[in-house]
């Protein structure tokens, strides 16, 4: 059964207000535990799969970790994202990995609030779209907020990422 979480506030919540963005936050009923695709998500949230956005973690050649923000329905284009990080080439890290890195798990990953600030890039619709949904931090949860604002709480950049 899913907990209630219309009046639980998340980490990215907190900073958000602390930071004074606007946002509305959006709840979907889950499993506990077991993440949902993104483009269900954005289906039972009644959005546009182009406005809801999954954030994906990645190592370069080098060893630095880079957080990719692109729609749900889209794939990242490595090739692309490691240009627009600058790298020689890029993997996606590791699922295990994904807490320790980010503070988060596999299906609530957040560009706001990780352990540590990486390198973001964002899909380059961000800079015409009105509004922008991604995770709240946990599953079940997501924020929607204007993806200037965003952009700038996370010192992110825009790139043409995806595949296509």
């Amino acid at each position: 059964m899913a907990k209630n979480t219309k009046d639980e506030k998340t980490n990215v919540m907190r900073t958000l207000e602390q930071r004074n963005i606007p946002y509305t936050a959006h709840t979907y009923a889950h499993e506990e535990g077991v993440a949902v695709d993104g483009v269900t998500v954005a289906q039972m949230l009644g959005q546009d799969p182009e406005q809801v956005f999954k954030t994906l973690v990645a190592r370069g050649a080098s060893r630095g970790i880079y957080v990719f923000v692109i729609p749900v329905a889209d794939s990242l284009d490595l090739k692309k994202a490691a240009k627009a990080v600058g790298e020689k080439s890029i993997e996606m890290v590791a699922v295990k990995e994904i807490n320790a890195l980010t503070g988060y798990i596999r299906g609530g990953c957040s560009p706001v609030g990780m352990k540590k600030q990486y390198p973001t890039v964002f899909h380059e619709t961000v800079e015409i779209i009105d509004t922008i949904m991604v995770s709240a931090g946990k599953i079940g949860a997501q924020v929607e907020l204007n993806p200037q604002a965003l952009m700038e709480l996370v010192d992110g950049t825009a790139a043409d990422i995806t595949v296509g």
